[in-house]
């Protein structure tokens, strides 16, 4: 039985666990925290099928791609959308408890950028539901010994040699110790650059470090410049909390107040369906209003809030001490998602042979703005794709033994043994807060070449010092052998955006405000001897 190593337990490592044990791989799956607390259980919105009677999978795709900004790979797109009403059957199959519709079939609301009511729900958690359903599906694997999940570790870095990978190293948070784990293939399920941008809606347990790490270590990354923008949080001392597009999909009005008149700038500027516009179009109207925007549900009336927003309501009373069915919502646009990530070919394998990426940590699917409702549904496509890949590349490989890592084992130990005993008066905690200002206030929701460049060399700065930091024995040993990395994924990302002169999708530059048919493909971006390397090539040619 061929081992697979999945680094993340949330939606897609979990889908591509389950996949790979139904086809009789043996699964190893390693995270730092348990699979309920994967960002997966916060999304409350839903996840697109084409499954309504004036819907197509066709019309799907199209959506999908225009939202992309016409970059995302045809191919790849096409099959994601055909696999959607399977994916939802195979949910209900595992208990997920789908809201219905008068006639009792599964209920399809509006969603940002969608022509068609095609967003599946399950009452306001939806996320948390899939997740449920897949870990009681997970637990019946490891009680047969096919599936083994192990906490508390941390990645540290791939096992590579030759352009192949072996397994990874992990950061063994129990033990204080380095601990390898090698397997035929690895998965890197890892979520999002969550904490590289410090307040955004996502989990702070995603920090985008394994795409940094394995970008140093000479993988490719992909379309790093298009960060979605979501148009309605609220504000916490601690981060951003979503208001679910499904606010809006339920009839919810944006408007700022001229004088004592409520403006509905999103309809009067769109029509009908304006406050569903896709979410960089939506954003960016919210960026130039001349006040404050405000989100209105409170007209939906109280018996629809409490069955369809629920935790809209719950969130608003929580943290802005609102009642939502009497009082508009004061709603600012946040980082919600990256389309950027681990470049993939359409089976999920990256540049490194044995070396896979689903869910957020890989770009696929989304181009340069992800269409709402498409997250939950690209994570367990994502995984399940994966898992066919690997699954038929075992029926013909031998196996083989791995190589020594003994040394490269050691040299790690022994560098971050050196950075832990280290004395400077630079701190990294205080470094990660920097960075994650300066990204926020170089990549915002529109870009500038100074700005960009301001990024660029504060980066550099800091990795110029990255080598001399203190460190408090108080934090995770985590927290040093990750920032060095994370510096190099910021310049990346900084460098993408850079180079592309033009607006499309979530990367809108003011100073290059027109989309040119020059920069209609995907960027990737490539460290090597010390320079990050940009370079476009057409996503279904990777």
């Amino acid at each position: 039985m061929k081992h697979v190593l999945v680094v993340g337990s949330g939606l897609s490592g979990l889908s591509c666990a389950l996949h790979l044990a139904e086809n009789g791989m043996r699964v190893t799956v390693v995270s730092p925290y348990p699979s309920e607390r994967a960002q997966s259980v916060m999304a409350a919105g839903g996840i697109n099928a084409a499954m309504g009677v004036d819907d197509t999978v066709e019309q799907h795709a199209a959506d999908t791609l225009h939202s992309g900004g016409n970059i995302a790979g045809k191919e790849a797109v096409a099959g994601l959308c055909a696999a959607a009403p399977g994916i939802i059957d195979w949910l209900e199959e595992l208990g997920v408890v789908f809201s219905r519709d008068a006639q009792g079939e599964v209920a399809l609301r509006a969603f940002g950028g969608q022509s068609r009511n095609r967003t599946a729900y399950a009452g306001a958690s939806t996320g948390k539901q899939i997740m449920t359903a897949l870990i009681r599906e997970a637990r019946k694997y490891e009680c047969q010994n096919v599936i083994n999940r192990l906490l508390g570790r941390q990645f540290h870095s791939a096992l590579i040699a030759d352009n192949k990978c072996y397994g990874a190293l992990l950061y063994n948070e129990q033990e204080c110790k380095m601990e390898p784990i090698y397997a035929d293939a690895v998965v890197m399920a890892t979520g999002g650059q969550n904490v590289l941008f410090g307040k955004t809606t996502g989990s702070m347990q995603c920090d985008g470090y394994a795409a940094a790490k394995l970008y140093e270590q000479g993988a490719r990354l992909k379309n790093l410049e298009f960060i979605q923008y979501h148009p309605t949080t609220i504000e916490t001392p601690q981060k951003r909390m979503l208001i679910t597009e499904a606010a809006r999909g339920e009839g919810g009005r944006l408007y700022y107040m001229d004088g004592d008149r409520r403006v509905y700038f999103m309809e009067e500027q769109y029509g009908e369906r304006g406050n569903l516009m896709p979410r960089d179009v939506v954003s960016k109207c919210i960026y130039d209003a001349p006040s404050q925007v405000y989100l209105d549900i409170a007209f939906l009336g109280e018996k629809l809030i409490a069955s369809r927003l629920s935790e809209v309501a719950e969130l608003c009373s929580k943290y802005a001490n609102l009642d939502v069915t009497k009082e508009s919502i004061p709603v600012y646009p946040s980082v919600h998602f990256f389309m950027g990530g681990l470049a993939v070919d359409k089976n999920h394998k990256t540049s490194i042979d044995r070396l896979y990426a689903v869910g957020e940590c890989a770009s696929m699917y989304h181009g340069a703005n992800r269409l709402g409702g498409n997250s939950l549904l690209a994570a367990i496509y994502s995984g399940q794709t994966a898992a066919k890949a690997i699954t038929q590349l075992a029926e013909h490989t031998e196996d083989t033994a791995h190589p020594d890592f003994a040394a490269y084992i050691a040299v790690q130990e022994e560098t971050l043994h050196t950075q832990l005993s280290s004395k400077s008066p630079f701190s990294a905690v205080y470094i990660r807060y920097e960075i994650a200002k300066l990204m926020n206030e170089s990549l915002g929701i529109t870009r500038t070449e100074t700005k960009l460049l301001e990024g660029i060399q504060s980066v550099e700065y800091y990795l110029s010092i990255s080598e001399k930091l203190s460190y408090d024995a108080d934090v995770s040993p985590y927290i040093v052998y990750s920032l060095r990395p994370m510096l190099l994924l910021a310049r990346a990302i900084l460098t993408s955006a850079l180079a592309r002169k033009e607006t499309r999708g979530a990367h809108i530059r003011q100073d290059y405000p027109e989309r040119s048919d020059a920069f209609a493909r995907c960027s990737i971006c490539q460290y090597q001897n010390g320079e990050h390397r940009i370079s476009y090539t057409e996503e279904d040619e990777l």
